[in-house]
C-alpha cells in the first residue's frame, strides 16, 4: 500500500510519532522522551489533553512495576491521561495490562489519504475561520465544552499556540449563524499534515460541522503543498465520516483512559 508516495510505515510515523515533535511547550509541563518510552504530564491540563504515555516497549519483566508507577504519578495529581497502545508497543499484551488496572479502552483507527483524493463538500450552513486573538476565547469555549475540560487552560494553551514562532499548528473555528458550534486544528510538517481535536456541539451535531472544518483544513494544507493527510480517529464517530470522504484505515490503536 502506498499513499501520497508514502508507505504504510512512513504513515503509521507520521501520524503516531511525528505529532509529539510538534508540541507547544506549556509551563510546568514534564516530557520523557526516550527510548521504549514516552511521556507528557501537564498538570494546567487536569481533566484531559496534553497527558499521556505512548511508545512504550516495555519487557515483559519490567512493565507492571513501570504500569503501576506510572498510574501513581498521574493519580497523586490528580490528573486524568490517555494511554496509546499502538501496534509496535510491547510487551504484547500491554493492553491486557491495562485495562486489568481498571483503564478503559476506546478504539481509534489510523488513517490517512492523498489530499488530492478527498472531497469533503462542506456545508453552505457553516462557516469556518482561523482562529486568532479575538476568536480565541471563543474557540476556547467550544473545544472545552465538547472535551469537558475547564476553559481556562484552554484558551491559555491557544494563545501560545497563536504565538509559537513555529507556526505549524492551524486551529479553526466552525459557526452557524455566527454561534460558535465546533472547533479543530491540525499539526503541518514538510511533507505531511495531521489532523486532531476536531469536535462539534451535540446540539450541532448532523448539519456538517465536522465536513466543513475538515475542508477548511484541507485548503490550507493543499496550499502549503502538502499530499499526505493523517489522523488518529475514533472508530464510533468520526472514523466512518472519513472513509465516506475518501480516508483509508490504516492500522488500529486503543487509546486507554485512567478515569
Amino acid at each position: 500500500m502506498k499513499i501520497a508516495d508514502f508507505d504504510r510505515e512512513q504513515i503509521l510515523h507520521e501520524a503516531i510519532v511525528r505529532p509529539l515533535t510538534a508540541r507547544v511547550p506549556i509551563p510546568g509541563q514534564r516530557v520523557v522522551d526516550r527510548p521504549g518510552f514516552f511521556q507528557l504530564l501537564t498538570p494546567a491540563f487536569r481533566d484531559g489533553g496534553l497527558n499521556e504515555v505512548s511508545h512504550v516497549q516495555l519487557a515483559d519483566d519490567e512493565a507492571d512495576a513501570v504500569i503501576d508507577a506510572t498510574l501513581a504519578e498521574y493519580a497523586a495529581e490528580g490528573i486524568r491521561f490517555k494511554w496509546v497502545v499502538s501496534p509496535s508497543c510491547r510487551p504484547r499484551d500491554l493492553a491486557q495490562r491495562l485495562a486489568k488496572r481498571g483503564m478503559l479502552a476506546r478504539r481509534c483507527i489510523v488513517m490517512a489519504a492523498d489530499i488530492a483524493d478527498l472531497r469533503p463538500d462542506p456545508s453552505p450552513d457553516v462557516t469556518v475561520e482561523r482562529v486568532d486573538d479575538p476568536s480565541v476565547d471563543a474557540y476556547a469555549e467550544v473545544v472545552a465544552a465538547g472535551w469537558g475540560q475547564p476553559v481556562s487552560p484552554v484558551a491559555d494553551y491557544q494563545r501560545l499556540v497563536l504565538a509559537d514562532p513555529g507556526k505549524r499548528h492551524h486551529s479553526y473555528l466552525a459557526r452557524i449563524d455566527g454561534v460558535p458550534v465546533g472547533g479543530a486544528n491540525h499539526v503541518l510538517f514538510d511533507r505531511s499534515a495531521y489532523l486532531m481535536g476536531g469536535v462539534v456541539l451535540p446540539a450541532w451535531r448532523g448539519r456538517g460541522v465536522y465536513r466543513s472544518l475538515i475542508a477548511a483544513r484541507l485548503a490550507q494544507i493543499s496550499a502549503a503543498g502538502v499530499r499526505l493527510v493523517t489522523i488518529q480517529a475514533i472508530a464510533e464517530t468520526s472514523a466512518p465520516i472519513l472513509t465516506r470522504l475518501g480516508f483509508t484505515p490504516i492500522a488500529e490503536i486503543d487509546v486507554f483512559l485512567n478515569r
